[in-house]
């Protein structure tokens, strides 16, 4: 059996007050040519298909384009689950009617418990599809008081399944989780720590041939490769720059062993950080003129209004930073603050200075700040 993995779309997500919409809809329409040229037998997405509970309007109707697409066009089957950023009552409308045309979204966990089951040449394939659960949810569902982190929750969910099933066979695990051992960004939102940390051990998925993971927005491995999150489709933050994305291809044999394959997913514009001087970058435009960016500029003197100036160039910056004007030092020291209660306005200036630029200021640029300083203090005295 052929699988493809995917997951964490976050359709109506916005990144620094941009909408994704029009990204999103240039990335899913390749991931239909990717199914078209692929021909895998089920489509896997592990969570997070909208980017919040109530999504807009725009999101929605990408979402059931696509999925229509794939159902009445392509006629693949489609097994999906709940996230931590969805709603599982908005997804679960029309779950019912929709079995008939081989969708399969699932945002409950009693209704998880019962795989999804699929055949191929070799015989039966189990998907279990587990969406995203509170540790509270679960302690309720196994009236289990035990139950109080999220790596309790999971134990019980994949015992249940190991106790209920002949592991013998192929079973697929479908969730969305924190897998200890992933590495984060910052555009995934943390999952609640009450009663004990977000992460659960992959130890639990032992006995499944394959672990189709959503949340973690890196495509990668957890401590075997088929322990694997897919990653999000789309870099929906800077700490994400580098980041590869890919959808999974898995090829499932007879006896459980899997192969697995990597295929790229090319955006209609990267999101890059640059860091350069105000003026090569002016001079000499970089590639991708229509990425989105976090332009980091080393630059130490004045620029008038270098955003106004470079958004001529590259519409789509992000964010601007400028390197030699950050500082690590703490500026609620106690002393410090008292140190500069005693300083004249001047003298405050030339400490500012030093601290940012880490060196002293030249006696020209002294001269001229006190100048600026006294008409300052004349014009607001009224004189």
């Amino acid at each position: 059996m052929k699988i493809l993995h995917t997951a964490d779309w976050h359709l109506g997500k916005i990144v620094n007050s941009v909408h994704m919409t029009e990204d999103q809809d240039y990335i899913l329409t390749q991931l239909l040519e990717i199914i078209r040229t692929e021909k895998p037998d089920v489509l896997v997405i592990a969570g997070d298909l909208y980017d919040r509970a109530i999504p807009p309007k725009e999101a929605v109707d990408l979402l059931n384009r696509i999925l229509t697409t794939l159902v009445n066009d392509i006629k693949i089957p489609i097994l999906a689950i709940s996230g931590n950023h969805d709603s599982p009552e908005r997804l679960e409308f029309g779950t019912e009617l929709f079995k008939s045309q081989q969708l399969y979204i699932e945002t409950k966990l009693n209704r998880s418990l019962k795989p999804v089951v699929l055949e191929d040449k070799h015989g039966p394939v189990y998907f279990h599809l587990v969406p995203y659960i509170e540790p509270a949810e679960a302690r309720e569902f196994f009236n289990d008081n035990s139950i109080n982190s999220h790596q309790t929750a999971m134990a019980a969910v994949t015992n249940y399944i190991k106790e209920n099933n002949n592991m013998s066979e192929r079973h697929i695990f479908v969730g969305h989780a924190f897998v200890a051992g992933g590495m984060e960004s910052e555009s995934e939102e943390r999952l609640s720590m009450i009663g004990g940390t977000p992460y659960v051990d992959a130890n639990l998925f032992e006995e499944f041939v394959y672990v189709a993971l959503g949340h973690l927005h890196q495509a990668q491995r957890i401590k075997r490769d088929v322990v694997r999150y897919s990653g999000s489709i789309l870099k929906y933050s800077f700490s994400e720059a580098n980041h590869k994305k890919s959808v999974t291809i898995i090829d499932l044999d007879g006896e459980g062993n899997c192969k697995l394959d990597y295929i790229p997913l090319v955006p209609k514009r990267d999101m890059r950080v640059v860091e350069g001087y105000f003026q090569e970058i002016i001079e000499q435009p970089l590639d991708g003129k229509e990425d989105y960016l976090h332009i980091r500029l080393l630059d130490k003197g004045q620029i008038m209004d270098p955003m106004y100036k470079l958004r001529k160039i590259y519409p789509n910056i992000l964010r601007l930073e400028r390197v030699g004007f950050t500082t690590t030092k703490s500026l609620l020291d106690l002393q410090q603050i008292r140190q500069k209660q005693t300083q004249s306005h001047t003298e405050l200036f030339a400490s500012f200075y030093k601290e940012i630029t880490e060196e002293e200021i030249d006696d020209k640029r002294m001269e001229y700040i006190e100048k600026t300083i006294t008409s300052v203090i004349t014009k607001e005295r009224g004189e």
